[in-house]
């Protein structure tokens, strides 16, 4: 009897564990990196955020001052158009929106384009 007490409460644990993951992987940040072009390297990550969605793409480049166009689309659709600078001792910069949650898949397409070199930065991630 003891024996089979134990079964079936390690049996119940695994299976609160598991599916506590599950829930959990739902909530969790899409991080998605790369390389550009060049020497420099992309992050895009996309997070919930009260009903809506976070989007940060971040470029380092480790060179202030230089000018990126930068698009990012959601979906079809042109969410973020504009030119940003590097800075900072790291020599990068950061763009963040906000944007609705779409049902089903949310597909995030991200592109930087360096104004002076030509350098290209191309990112995606599905949350």
């Amino acid at each position: 009897m003891r024996k089979i007490a134990v079964v079936v409460i390690a049996t119940a644990l695994s299976f609160a564990t598991l599916g506590g993951g599950v829930a959990r992987a739902g909530q969790n940040d899409v991080i998605e990196r790369g390389s550009c072009g060049g020497s420099s390297d992309w992050k895009l990550k996309v997070s919930p955020d009260n009903g809506r969605l976070e989007v940060e793409f971040e470029v380092d480049q480790n060179v202030s001052g230089d000018d990126w166009r930068v698009r990012i689309h959601h979906g079809d659709s042109l969410v973020f158009h504009r030119i940003e600078t590097t800075g900072g001792a790291s020599g990068s910069f950061t763009v963040q929106i906000r944007e609705n949650d779409l049902s089903g898949s949310d597909v995030f397409r991200a592109k930087a384009r360096n104004l002076s070199t030509d350098e290209l930065c191309v990112g995606r991630a599905t949350f």
